[in-house]
């Protein structure tokens, strides 16, 4: 009975091992499809950068330095879907670059609200479309 059961084990095992061998390789052919962002994305990457630095200098009192003609490429820069580059984001960003740009001519008791209303543009406009990184935006907001 007790070789009956290491037999019975062992063909198990043994079998088991010769099963694992016969699994169809996976082709080799297949492509990897890797995500590209588009260039609004790119760009959004970049100014959510720049104004996490931006509000490192304004809690820190620092020099905040001279408003960046990079954000004026969210008028040209190609939308993940361009069919979203509609009248309401053209307004969106419109009001954004003016609100970026008046962080740099804000008095020093201003330039927190100022920035804040910044954020809030961001916030407003991903309320119409692609909401996604609205969390991460308001992690922008200075309380």
């Amino acid at each position: 009975m007790r070789k009956l059961s290491i037999l019975i084990l062992g063909s198990i095992f043994f079998l088991s091992c010769d099963t694992a061998k016969n699994e169809t390789p996976k082709n080799n052919e297949e492509e990897l499809v890797m995500y590209e962002f588009s260039e609004m994305a790119l760009l959004m990457e970049e100014m959510y950068k720049t104004n996490e630095e931006l509000k490192k200098k304004i809690l820190n009192k620092e020099a905040i330095g001279d408003f960046s003609d990079k954000f004026l490429n969210i008028h040209s820069a190609v939308l993940t879907n361009p069919k979203d580059r509609d009248a309401s984001f053209e307004i969106f960003s419109k009001a954004f670059v003016e609100n970026q740009q008046a962080i740099f001519s804000a008095s020093p008791e201003e330039v927190r609200d100022q920035f804040n209303l910044m954020v809030n543009s961001c916030i407003a406009c991903h309320k119409t479309t692609c909401s996604g990184p609205i969390p991460r935006i308001k992690k922008l907001l200075i309380k």
